[in-house]
């Protein structure tokens, strides 16, 4: 039995620029919605999905209803959906984590693989935030590209950064990420930083020093250098890419068995968003 925990935040965002943008006769867009409805339902149509929870993050949780200004940007437009995202989910009979206060949606997909991981066969953790790969663990814990139908385990984070899974937060400090506004250490490269933590499994554990390193880099003084002086920078952001596995979720593993979407609900979604062309490819109903 494997269990699925889906990125619901970045879902809604690539529904958002991948799907057709559309309006309901009140003004709302909710064409990300529609996109949103179709691609879990697409999930739970697959022969080895039985146990599902999706993962939002606060804004979708409290971000008001209504129509969004026109001229407003991307993110106030997906705003304005993240209500009604929270209501698909459930509509389709899915755990639905709409996270609030100090938790984002990737603490909440890293504690319940943390959780799950010993009662189901695998743990498949559906996004393409590169960070979730610090909770792979072997072939039990994996990450799933839905977009490239790829799945990445432990020896997959291995082959294409070098540093095993629970790395990757120091990993990324040092080379950076700008996805995620981090902008790494001056000269630090994917291969320097993956053979310095080869031999020293944190940044704590780097002597500033490069003639003490017991590993051979082009240019170890300078990257030493360039360390020394960012370190405190770097553990910070090192630090803040650490996903926590604390979010106090309360389901259990038999809560996220998907039992079949919630007709009554899905109906009445489907006519708020003037839309029904999802029920006709739902696999099962409660």
């Amino acid at each position: 039995m494997k269990v699925h925990l889906v990125d619901g935040t970045f879902e809604l965002f690539r529904c958002f620029f991948g799907a057709p943008r559309a309006t309901v006769a009140d003004g709302r867009e909710v064409g990300a919605v529609r996109g949103l409805l179709q691609t879990l339902a697409a999930l739970l149509r697959q022969d080895d999905v039985s146990h599902v929870a999706v993962a939002l993050d606060q804004a979708m949780a409290v971000a008001p209803r209504g129509p969004v200004p026109a001229g407003a940007g991307p993110n106030r437009a997906i705003a304005g959906q993240h209500g009604l995202a929270v209501e698909a989910v459930r509509a389709l009979g899915l755990v639905a984590w709409p996270l609030v206060k100090r938790y984002e949606a990737d603490d909440a997909l890293a504690t319940a693989a943390a959780r799950y991981r010993g009662e189901a066969e695998q743990v498949v953790i559906c996004t393409t935030d590169k960070d979730l790969l610090q909770c792979v663990v072997g072939e039990r814990v994996v990450v799933l590209d839905r977009i490239r139908k790829r799945v990445t385990d432990e020896a997959g984070v291995r082959a294409r950064f070098g540093v095993r899974p629970e790395q990757i937060p120091d990993y990324q400090a040092l080379v950076g990420d700008p996805s995620d506004g981090l902008p790494g250490v001056p000269g630090w490269g994917g291969k320097s930083a993956a053979a310095v933590l080869a031999r020293y499994p944190t940044l704590e554990a780097i002597p500033a020093d490069a003639a003490e390193w017991e590993v051979e880099v082009r240019g170890a003084a300078r990257l030493a250098e360039a360390l020394r002086v960012r370190r405190r920078e770097v553990l910070l952001h090192r630090d803040l890419g650490v996903l926590r596995t604390d979010v106090p979720l309360r389901d259990s593993l038999a809560d996220l068995r998907w039992e079949g979407a919630d007709r009554p609900a899905l109906e009445a979604l489907c006519a708020e968003l003037e839309d029904d062309s999802v029920l006709e490819r739902m696999p099962r109903w409660r």
